[in-house]
């Protein structure tokens, strides 16, 4: 059974160092699938503080260290998740999923009612983990300068309280 962990918001003032490396960690797997590179490769912990205070930025930590993180972004009409990344020794724990909880728990506060994230249109693996709960394709990317389609939109609605 996965052991449920506390999120914890991240303070624009905190050094970023442990999350950009966390990141940088966990998509490092992506540089030999997707075209073009991530952009975690222009990712700063000066960006990282940033998001922190335009945004937000979660950590679950073991023994004071990030094994998981989720950048969330309030756009018109939905939050916008980026950047989830975990561990690799702390996968397939849930940590996901309780991730994506906590988005959908800050979009109900803040009145958002979709959540989205975008996925590289080679990380089938991811597709599936996101379908699985209960994001639906909504649209096709490209990046700049690419004549094809580079990723996905997935969004889901939000859960109303007491719903499902």
């Amino acid at each position: 059974m996965p052991r449920h962990r506390t999120p914890r918001r991240l303070s624009p003032d905190e050094d970023a160092g442990a999350v950009l490396a966390l990141i940088r960690r966990s998509f490092a797997f992506m540089d030999a699938r997707i075209d073009p590179p991530s952009s975690m490769h222009r990712l700063t912990t000066e960006a990282i503080a940033r998001q922190a205070r335009d945004g937000e930025v979660w950590v679950i930590e073991e023994t004071g260290a990030p094994v998981a993180c989720v950048f969330l972004t309030p756009k018109p009409g939905r939050l916008y998740i980026g950047k989830l990344a975990v561990d690799e020794a702390f996968r397939r724990q849930g940590l996901s999923r309780q991730l994506v909880a906590l988005a959908e728990d800050r979009a109900r506060a803040l009145g958002l009612g979709l959540l989205e994230l975008e996925v590289r249109i080679e990380l089938t693996e991811n597709h599936r983990m996101f379908e699985g709960m209960g994001f639906a394709r909504s649209a096709e990317t490209s990046h700049e300068g690419y004549d094809r389609i580079t990723g996905f939109t997935f969004t889901r609605p939000v859960a109303r309280p007491g719903a499902g």
